[in-house]
C-alpha cells in the first residue's frame, strides 16, 4: 500500500512540473519549436513555405506549452503579414457569427424526399426497362405526385446503379374520339421454343388505347384463320364502326370482307408503306416485343395465349400511357380517377410471372 501511494505523489509532481509556467516542459517545447521551423525552412522552396495542416497543429501545440514573452523570441517563420491575415480572418468570423442566420440553408426548391427517391430507384431496379418518362407517369398515376422526368433522371444518375414519338393522322383520332368507335387490328408473328412459327393477331381501341384482346394460329394464315382469330377476339365485345387495318394481302381475302360486312364493320385502310399512319398499333406492337415476347420463351399456342392475357391485364389495368395524361387504358375507358398511395404505406405486386413489378397500397 505504501508503494502505491509513493507511486501516486511522484505522479502528481511530475504533472505539477508539468503544468507550471517555467519548467522543462516550456525548455523542451522551445527546443522543438525552433526544430520545427528549421525543417519547414530548410524546404526546397522558391517562395515563403506553406504550412500544411499537420504543421499548423504542430506548431500550435508546442507555442501554447511556451510563455508569451518566449513565443515571440522563439517565431522565426511568422512574418507581421501573417499576423495582420489571422487578424483579419478573425473579425470576419467574428461578424459572420454575429449577423448570419443560425442555420445555412442552400437557396432554391427542394430536392425530392428520402421516401421518392428511393421509391425511383426501387422501381427502376424492379423493373430495369422502364425509362424515365414511364417512372414519372407511373408515380403520377399512383401518388399523385407530379415529378418531371427530368427530376427521375438525376435521381438515378446520381443514387441508381445498374445490377445491367411518331405523331399520327389526325383523321385517326377524330373518327377514335369515342370508345369502341375505332378499333385497330394487325398481326404479327414470334418463334417458339421449337422454332414452331406462331402467328398473332392484336386488336385494340383507338380511344382509350386499351388491348381488346389476342388470338394465336400457329402454321399457315389464310382468310378462314383470320376471320377465326377475330372473331374469337370480339366474343362478348361490343363491335366498332370502324375497323383500321394495314394493306396487307390476308385483309384482302373475300372471306374476310365478308365477315366484316356481317359484323356491319367498316374496314378503313392506311396508307400503304407508311407505318406512321397505323401508329397506336405499331407502337402497341413494340411494347408487347420489347416487355414481353423478347424476355419469356413459350412452347406452344395455349402457353404464349396464358401469357398474352397475363401482359393485357397488366397492359391495361397498371400501364400509364404518355399519350393519356399517365393514366391506364382502363381508367380512360371506365372514366376512373387514379387512387392515390401513401409513400409510407406501399407494397409490391408482380405483373407477368415478375416481369413487371409496381406498387400498390398497403
Amino acid at each position: 500500500m505504501t508503494k502505491h501511494l509513493l507511486l501516486l505523489f511522484h505522479f502528481i509532481r511530475l504533472l505539477a512540473m508539468l503544468c507550471k509556467p517555467n519548467g522543462s516542459k516550456a525548455l523542451i517545447a522551445e527546443n522543438l519549436l525552433l526544430c520545427k521551423q528549421l525543417i519547414t525552412v530548410s524546404r526546397k522552396y522558391k517562395r515563403s513555405p506553406n504550412l500544411s495542416l499537420w504543421d499548423g497543429l504542430i506548431l500550435a501545440l508546442l507555442s501554447s506549452l511556451i510563455r508569451p514573452d518566449r513565443l515571440i523570441k522563439s517565431a522565426i517563420i511568422i512574418k507581421p503579414s501573417t499576423l495582420l491575415k489571422f487578424h483579419q480572418a478573425l473579425i470576419k468570423q467574428k461578424y459572420r457569427l454575429l449577423f448570419s442566420s443560425p442555420t445555412y440553408q442552400k437557396p432554391g426548391p427542394k430536392g425530392p424526399s428520402k421516401a421518392l427517391i428511393q421509391l425511383i430507384v426501387e422501381m427502376k431496379q424492379r423493373n430495369p426497362r422502364f425509362g424515365c418518362l414511364r417512372i414519372a407517369m407511373q408515380i403520377k398515376n399512383n401518388f399523385n405526385i407530379d415529378i418531371n422526368r427530368d427530376i427521375v433522371r438525376r435521381v438515378l444518375a446520381k443514387y441508381y446503379k445498374f445490377r445491367p414519338d411518331p405523331k399520327g393522322p389526325s383523321w385517326l383520332s377524330f373518327i377514335g374520339h369515342m370508345k369502341d368507335s375505332l378499333w385497330s387490328i394487325d398481326l404479327f408473328r414470334c418463334e417458339s421454343i421449337l422454332s414452331k412459327t406462331h402467328w398473332v393477331m392484336v386488336v385494340m381501341d383507338h380511344f382509350s388505347r386499351r388491348i381488346i384482346g389476342f388470338a394465336v394460329h400457329a402454321g399457315h394464315l389464310d382468310g378462314m384463320a383470320i376471320c377465326y382469330m377475330f372473331n374469337q377476339i370480339k366474343t362478348c365485345q361490343t363491335s366498332p364502326r370502324y375497323l383500321s387495318s394495314d394493306n396487307d394481302p390476308l385483309f384482302l381475302y373475300q372471306r374476310w370482307q365478308v365477315n366484316l360486312r356481317i359484323l356491319d364493320i367498316k374496314e378503313i385502310k392506311t396508307i400503304p408503306y407508311v407505318p406512321l399512319s397505323h401508329p397506336y398499333i405499331e407502337r402497341l406492337i413494340k411494347s408487347i416485343r420489347q416487355e414481353l415476347l423478347d424476355q419469356i420463351l413459350f412452347w406452344n399456342t395455349l402457353d404464349l395465349q396464358r401469357k398474352l392475357h397475363h401482359y393485357q391485364q397488366y397492359f391495361n389495368n397498371h400501364r400509364s400511357h404518355q399519350s393519356l395524361n399517365a393514366l391506364t387504358p382502363n381508367q380512360i375507358a371506365q372514366n376512373n380517377q387514379p387512387t392515390i398511395i401513401s409513400l409510407n404505406k406501399i407494397r409490391w405486386q408482380t405483373f407477368c410471372q415478375g416481369l413487371f413489378q409496381l406498387p400498390l397500397a398497403a
